[in-house]
């Protein structure tokens, strides 16, 4: 099965020219393989999930030819989760862009959708830093025109924002990709494991600002204080189905900090000894509190949502900041969570968008289907602001009760417990006056209810976080293996160096 590791990859890569060249003109033709392959995509996720559950680390090298020389893709836990996560979520953004035919109002819909989908799948595959560049620059280039779909002065300002960020992360990538191949003479992050560690730390400043660099160039992608600028307007301003993929897109920062802090520049690594929580989890929990503050003082729905993902980051990052296997552990399970309550989020304030004439947090006239979308809304908030039972509550459990033993524990309970009283405000003066309030108003005019298969895909994500919540012992647990692999990477790296092309198994985690 190891051939399958690239399928995620490739599948969407030709995909996308397909749908280009074959089927431009016929947006039928389109949504059928675009759904079929984001099917597909999640029947290859789940076998993968499978293989890797019981320790597995699966290596496919491109040309046959073995690392630390050739291009490699490596599927463990944590990888081949990521990759589930994202084509389960693609799955359901689709289907609202179908039935809310958001794919109709701009070119190529899909075609950057395959292609977002490529970038997505290919940074949580790579073994190497510079494909991880080579996978955020396809992410850059197919999201910016997934931003700007049905265009818009508004969705081209907040595109160009978001691009001229994300070009300043690339140039500090490039920085650190060339230092770190000036120190160790190599990009594999299997090898780099091995060779950072005989750096002599006399000579380690050229090491230590690669990894600063890294960790500033993940950041932003993990829309992490000082450098979240970009997030709030993006989010918001991008169309429904565009920012509810992009909620895996801050994962993807996530994730590239667990596995290079883990790997390559572990927390007991002499050279780089207390650099990545010097001010990650100050940072972390100054960005809780401001998305939080943010979802109190929101005066539009898309960007109380937009806001909410900041804070949610926060918690994520405040989880990873300890690095420990318990935080990570808690980190991970949140992270799932967390994609899925964003993404319904931006799909639900897309409903409430089409029956009023702005998201404004303003007293309107009752919209066609508001009982409908005022339950989802109730849950997911419920969710996102972390109250029982659901899984954002849970998941907060979690990061409390990791940091519980750390000598920051006072200040990470207090941000966030306030936190989650200053969310739990702001998502309940929202839900009043959208949908408490507008009883009170007598209709304007008969509005269209939003399509079935839009509320299908709004109500598939509120399930799987009801999901998440139900089976929450058994994906802690899981998670929690994944965090022991993580902190002991032997396998990882004897699989990728040493036995090319072959399966890998490590002992039983204890």
């Amino acid at each position: 099965m190891t051939h399958w590791l690239i399928l995620p990859i490739i599948l969407p890569a030709f995909l996308a020219p397909f749908i280009v060249f074959a089927a431009r003109y016929h947006i039928g033709i389109q949504r059928v393989v675009s759904i079929a392959g984001v099917v597909a995509m999640i029947a290859t996720a789940a076998g993968l999930v499978w293989q890797a559950s019981d320790g597995t680390v699966t290596l496919y090298q491109l040309g046959d030819w073995a690392a630390p020389f050739g291009i490699v893709l490596v599927g463990d836990r944590l990888s081949t989760m990521m990759v589930l996560l994202t084509a389960v979520l693609a799955l359901f953004v689709l289907l609202y862009a179908v039935g809310s035919r958001w794919d109709e109002r701009g070119r190529h819909f899909h075609a950057l959708f395959q292609f977002q989908l490529m970038g997505i799948m290919g940074a949580f595959l790579t073994g190497d830093l510079f494909n991880l560049f080579v996978f955020f620059e396809v992410l850059l280039i197919a999201s910016y025109g997934l931003m700007i779909h049905a265009g818009g002065n508004a969705r081209l300002k907040a595109g160009v924002q978001y691009v001229l960020f994300n070009l300043l992360g690339s140039t500090l990538f490039l920085f650190a990709l060339g230092s770190i191949y000036a120190e160790t003479g190599t990009l594999n992050m299997a090898d780099l494991a091995q060779r950072v560690t005989l750096i002599d730390p006399a000579a380690s400043v050229g090491i230590r600002i690669a990894a600063v660099l890294l960790i500033l160039v993940f950041a932003i992608k993990a829309a992490i204080v000082p450098l979240h600028f970009w997030l709030p307007s993006s989010y918001a301003e991008a169309p429904a189905p565009v920012a509810a993929l992009f909620a895996i897109m801050t994962k993807v920062g996530a994730y590239a900090i667990i596995r290079v802090y883990t790997l390559i520049f572990p927390p007991d690594l002499e050279v780089t000894a207390g650099m990545q929580t010097m001010w990650l989890l100050p940072a972390a929990l100054i960005s809780l509190a401001i998305g939080m503050v943010g979802v109190l003082a929101a005066r539009k729905l898309d960007r109380l949502v937009a806001f909410s993902v900041i804070g949610s980051m926060g918690m994520v990052m405040v989880a990873i900041a300890l690095f420990t296997p318990a935080g990570i552990a808690a980190a991970l399970y949140y992270i799932v969570h967390s994609t899925l309550a964003g993404a319904a989020l931006f799909l639900i304030s897309d409903l409430v968008r089409a029956g009023r004439n702005n998201l404004d947090l303003t007293a309107q006239p009752p919209v066609a289907g508001a009982a409908m979308t005022a339950g989802l809304f109730f849950v997911a908030a419920i969710a996102m602001a972390g109250l029982p039972p659901l899984s954002g509550f849970i998941g907060k459990l979690l990061i409390l009760s990791a940091g519980f033993t750390t000598a920051q524990m006072a200040w990470i309970w207090t941000i966030i417990l306030s936190a989650s009283l200053i969310s739990v405000v702001g998502f309940a003066r929202a839900g009043s006056v959208i949908f408490w309030k507008a009883n009170s108003l007598e209709p304007t005019e008969a509005v269209a209810r939003p399509g079935n298969l839009s509320y299908v895909a709004v109500s598939g994500l509120v399930a799987l976080l009801i999901a998440h919540t139900v089976f929450a012992g058994q994906m802690h647990r899981y998670t929690t293996a994944m965090a022991v692999q993580l902190f002991a990477p032997d396998a990882y790296v004897a699989t990728v160096l040493d036995t090319p092309g072959k399966l890998s198994k490590p002992q039983e985690d204890h």
